[in-house]
């Protein structure tokens, strides 16, 4: 999973212009075989994918490995996900409604 988000990192780093002014701290908390916490920071026009929970985050979002897998490759959409209980939001809803249009 870890390297999943540090592609997707790599990518948005590549044109940050669809972050630009974002700060924010998220941790996802993975449960599953390939799970684990990890925290996306969006800084400066930067992003930067961390293991484990060296910052406070703003906004957790726990899920399963197989629908986090999902999520990344843009085979399930947040907002029905969301709906449906597949992904639980904790922290502030606002910055996760702005983390999905990383994943449309």
């Amino acid at each position: 999973m870890l390297q999943e988000l540090e592609t997707l990192a790599e990518r948005i780093n590549q044109n940050p212009s669809v972050i630009e002014g974002w700060w924010a701290v998220y941790q996802f908390d993975v449960s599953g075989e390939q799970g684990g916490t990890y925290q996306v920071q969006f800084n400066n026009n930067h992003v930067q994918v961390t293991e484990g929970k060296p910052n406070q985050s703003q906004c957790t979002l726990q899920l399963s490995d197989s629908n986090f897998k999902k999520l990344l490759q843009k085979q399930l959409n947040p907002t029905t996900a969301l709906m449906l209980g597949k992904i639980k939001i904790k922290g502030d809803i606002a910055l996760a409604l702005r983390l999905q249009s990383l994943f449309a």
